[in-house]
């Protein structure tokens, strides 16, 4: 591999191992794993497993002087890795490989690894808040938080990892906070946040200048859509405006507000009448079209549907009972690097899993993943 490649990138991490008795490099330990889980493997006895049958093979990308460690090593090395040192190396990699767009949607959310739990020393499941380039469909960056309520302190330290400049940063409800929006700012991007009680007087806001009524009339800017399926038909209304009136006063909260943005959806189903319809309010400090807002907010779902769904459904994540010291954080960052090889390489057009199973099949397929343009 290059110099440029994610070896170099993960190679400053600091190894905290007695150094006399260190057998196996941090680098070569660090391959391995992200091999392993490439090709589908699940914990440290089937990362060993996966080292020893493709040993000669692993030996052309690093030395591996000492053979493959035990799963016990590896279990141990993986637990004592600081997991700031391998978020931030994660996030230069990116940086390094991945270009992004100007107005290019990304999306931030969290996730509980809920074979995390560890009921024997009484520790709760981890959580991490990832951002997710929507247009590429790759994670750019991770941290961790104790509880899913925490997700307020732990987006300013995500930002911090990531370069987003010119991007549109969007978030849900619990990332609508005065200091997140002013964080997102200061990346040179641009927030666009749902809007629920937890910002209680933006919400009555809404709910005062924009009724349902107001919203299904509106004759300003709008962009809807209808889609069919399964004998229902879905109805998705997107309005857009200018700050007005009670905002005008709350703007000066919400630094560089534009554009307030509602959707309304509905389902009718044949025969029956429309069910209840659900509205959703939004602000950003973009300046956006109602067929841009609705873009984007349906964009920002991409981070459930075709991230988080994988990581459970492909690679097994609330399965994995992997919870001794940092290894469940650690380990979850290296299915996101196994996520974006295997999301990014176009020539087999296969979903998540069959890919694992060819790369673990098939070493010459695994060796382009590796060396595909960017992840060399």
């Amino acid at each position: 591999m290059q110099d440029h490649d994610l070896l170099s990138h993960f190679s400053i991490i600091q190894d905290y191992r007695q150094t006399g008795k260190i057998e196996h490099k941090l680098t070569d330990i660090l391959l391995l794993v992200i091999c392993a889980v490439i090709a589908g493997a699940d914990g440290w006895e089937e990362i060993e497993d996966f080292g020893h049958d493709r040993l000669t093979w692993l030996q052309e990308y690093a030395d591996f002087d000492n053979g493959i460690p035990s799963h016990d090593t590896l279990a141990r090395v993986m637990s004592l890795i600081n997991p700031q040192q391998f978020q931030r190396c994660f996030a230069d990699w990116m940086q390094s490989c991945h270009t992004l767009t100007n107005g290019e949607v990304i999306a931030i959310d969290g996730k509980t690894l809920r074979g995390s739990y560890d009921k024997r020393r009484r520790t709760g499941a981890i959580h991490m808040v990832s951002a997710f380039s929507t247009a590429n469909g790759v994670v750019l960056g991770q941290v961790k938080t104790d509880e899913k309520s925490n997700e307020i302190t732990a987006i300013p330290e995500l930002l911090k990892l990531l370069s987003v400049c010119g991007c549109l940063v969007t978030l849900d409800a619990m990332g609508c906070q005065k200091a997140i929006a002013q964080a997102i700012l200061d990346k040179e991007a641009n927030y666009l946040l749902a809007v629920k009680g937890n910002q209680k007087r933006l919400e009555e806001a809404f709910a005062k200048h924009f009724p349902l009524s107001h919203v299904a009339q509106y004759q300003g800017d709008y962009f809807s859509t209808i889609e069919k399926a399964h004998g229902r038909e879905e109805t998705r209304f997107h309005i857009v405006s200018d700050v007005i009136g009670d905002f005008v006063a709350l703007s000066a909260d919400w630094p560089e507000l534009k554009t307030l943005g509602v959707a309304l959806s509905f389902r009718t189903t044949k025969g029956e009448i429309p069910e209840n319809a659900t509205v959703r309010y939004y602000i950003s400090s973009a300046t956006l079209s109602a067929k841009q807002f609705a873009d984007a907010i349906r964009n920002h779902w991409m981070i459930e549907n075709q991230f988080h769904w994988r990581l459970d459904v492909a690679m097994g994540e609330d399965d994995c009972r992997i919870c001794r010291d940092k290894a469940a954080e650690n380990l979850a960052g290296i299915r996101h690097i196994a996520f974006n090889v295997l999301n990014s390489h176009k020539t087999f057009k296969a979903g998540m899993k069959r890919k694992q199973k060819k790369a673990a099949m098939n070493t010459d397929y695994l060796s382009e993943l590796l060396m595909a343009k960017g992840f060399s």
